[in-house]
């Protein structure tokens, strides 16, 4: 007989799960954060060329298992302007391994009023409420670059950056743009030597804006306003744990950067999805000053709790499902 109706995790990773939910939720409700629903099954998705939905039909009609919250609570954001949460399952297809599955849990925050360093400063007490002693850095990209090969990510030459990168990693890079090169040394090079704690990297290229304004740093280049948090219990096992933005609140310029994500994934033979024109009104409506995080929550339970498989901290992961 199967065994495999048997639950992924153990009676206590259950009990860390539902400790880890009601501390969410005590410290959103002590800053009078709102918590708030929205829908996991939509008729349009993301236009990010590197995130592919799982769909469903009913009706003769198409409609997508959403990959974030984010297009649902800013129209909520601008009707009501009200700092709020949401506490809800994501999904994304053919993410599977370690650290991966297809559907997985997503805490997604925004703060009225906040720009993108407040709101790291947030994500840290938070994270730091639930993983007691823990050390926060905080660097740019720039800085994070340079300290390991002394060069500008935002200057340097694809040539130049081709070089570096085939000097360190093994890959047949045809076709590979200089944001593609970036984010090879970041995951084979950079993230895994960053330090035990909790690290902030700020200060994209504007090239990987996505739905970050983008303004002039101190050295006037153009930099996209957004951060990643990676979070290390140990030597090396660094793991990207949350994403978050100073938030794009331009409807023009989002329907370009949709339209920028449209061609790209014409270019790389992938389908296209329908671009989600109630968020555009939502923005032309006004959407407020806010900062926005997306915070994987499985990922974060299985560094609590010193797991190292992302199926050991769900009650099934996906192959038992």
């Amino acid at each position: 007989m199967s065994e495999s109706w048997q639950p992924s995790c153990s009676p206590a990773l259950l009990q860390a799960r539902a400790a880890l939910n009601h501390h969410i939720r005590e410290f959103f409700n002590a800053r009078q954060v709102l918590e708030v629903e929205v829908p996991i099954l939509a008729s349009t998705f993301v236009t990010d060329p590197f995130i592919e939905p799982i769909t469903a039909h009913n009706a003769g009609h198409t409609y997508y298992l959403q990959s974030s919250p984010e297009y649902a609570m800013k129209r909520l954001l601008a009707e009501y302007r009200q700092c709020m949460y949401a506490l809800t399952k994501v999904f994304r297809a053919g993410e599977s391994g370690s650290r991966h599955n297809p559907e997985f849990t997503m805490l997604e925050w925004y703060r009225v009023g906040l720009d993108d360093h407040e709101l790291m400063a947030e994500v840290g007490d938070l994270v730091a409420l639930l993983i007691p002693e823990l050390a926060i850095h905080k660097l740019s990209y720039r800085q994070w670059f340079y300290r390991r090969w002394q060069i500008d990510p935002h200057e340097i030459s694809l040539a130049e950056l081709r070089v570096l990168g085939k000097s360190l990693i093994e890959i047949d890079d045809t076709g590979l743009d200089k944001d593609a090169w970036l984010d090879l040394l970041v995951t084979h090079e950079l993230e895994p030597a960053l330090p035990v704690g909790l690290t902030f990297v700020h200060d994209f290229p504007a090239s990987q804006a996505a739905l970050a304004r983008i303004v002039s740093d101190a050295n006037g280049t153009p930099v996209a306003r957004r951060f990643e948090g990676y979070l290390a219990t140990a030597p090396g096992n660094a793991m990207e744990l949350a994403n978050g933005y100073w938030e794009l609140t331009c409807p023009h310029e989002q329907r370009q950067r949709f339209a920028r994500d449209i061609a790209r994934r014409s270019a790389l033979g992938l389908p296209h999805y329908p671009v989600d024109e109630q968020l555009l009104a939502a923005l032309a409506h006004g959407l407020p000053d806010c900062a926005g995080v997306a915070l994987g929550v499985d990922r974060l339970l299985m560094r609590q709790q010193g797991l190292t498989r992302i199926g050991d901290a769900l009650s099934f992961e996906f192959s038992r499902t």
